[in-house]
């Protein structure tokens, strides 16, 4: 067999890990059976004397920020079932974290997450079907399309770094909303809904939940004065939230954030979604959720610090 020279000295084991042993021997035609490295002739039709390194497509996530996600995506079920308040906030900002960790953008996360919502949604309304205050939606929904449109138009001029910020800051302001809604909705009488301040609010609604699928603190504020019964309200809720998400799906789509492979990544967590609303369902008969909301509402401004300042928040998932 006739060997060939290498113009410049070749790294073996840079070859082999490169190439892997199998297409190396396939490539023999290019080298033969020995080429040279150093001066030196290397044999290559035998048995390496070492084993190369199999390549993969791409990283594979750690257990433990899949584990983050998951719990984010069960979150989505537990929220929409009526359990835990504005659980569902803590979604995205945990998913953007585990995403993160595997090295992908925060837009990757939020449209893995929307068909995942519109999933919970659906579930959500056959236990609500009916329970809701329709009228709602005139108000809120002619905003809501202008909210979107401007999110998505503004969602592609921010960097990953900024994105995450804004998923942060509106994290923490969901908290201290929460923390003083009380206050804000001590006022006496009932809120007569209108359009003057629907649509401001649709507005608000559409642009962040298209940033961070973070809207509930905006339609809450519209909602809440109106003083419905628990019921109705979260059948109320759901209902709005279900017509924002289907609102935000074609958008996503003509502007790359929902695509296949979101939508592949996505699947694998789906089961997750009719599990939160069942046990959402059966927690809101069964708990109270006065302490839970406040270990949620701990977590949340957490991770929303995390977003911002970038500390080392993913030690402890680890």
């Amino acid at each position: 067999m006739v060997a060939v020279e290498v113009g410049a000295a070749v790294d073996v084991a840079e070859v082999v890990t490169n190439w892997g042993e199998q297409s190396l021997f396939e490539h023999g035609a290019a080298f033969g059976p020995r080429f040279c490295c150093g001066g030196t002739s290397v044999r290559l039709d035998g048995a390496l004397p070492f084993r190369a390194k199999p390549l993969t497509s791409a990283p594979v996530p750690e257990l433990s920020s899949t584990l983050l996600a998951a719990l984010g995506v069960l979150f989505i079920g537990l929220s929409k079932a009526g359990f835990g308040g504005g659980l569902g906030m803590l979604t995205t900002p945990l998913c953007v974290l585990a995403f993160g960790a595997g090295g992908r953008e925060p837009s990757f996360a939020i449209g893995t997450l929307l068909p995942l919502l519109c999933a919970g949604d659906a579930f959500s309304l056959y236990h609500y079907w009916g329970k809701w205050e329709r009228r709602n939606l005139k108000y809120l929904l002619p905003g809501v399309v202008v909210g979107v449109v401007l999110g998505v138009q503004l969602i592609g001029r921010f960097t990953p770094h900024q994105l995450n910020v804004v998923i942060g800051v509106l994290a923490i302001g969901f908290v201290v909303f929460q923390w003083m809604k009380a206050w804000i909705f001590k006022a006496e009488g009932a809120f007569d809904p209108n359009h003057r301040i629907g649509i401001p609010c649709g507005i608000g609604a559409g642009v962040t939940s298209t940033f961070a699928h973070g809207a509930g603190p905006v339609v809450s504020l519209f909602l809440i004065p109106q003083q419905m019964p628990k019921e109705i309200y979260v059948g109320t809720t759901v209902l709005v939230f279900t017509w924002i998400n289907w609102i935000k799906l074609p958008f996503f789509a003509a502007n790359g954030i929902l695509t296949r492979e979101t939508l592949l990544t996505g699947l694998h967590y789906f089961p997750l979604i009719p599990l939160g609303v069942w046990a959402g369902v059966w927690l809101n008969r069964k708990f109270s959720e006065k302490l839970f909301l406040r270990l949620v509402y701990f977590f949340t401004l957490l991770t929303g610090l995390h977003l911002i300042f970038n500390f080392n928040l993913g030690q402890v998932f680890r």
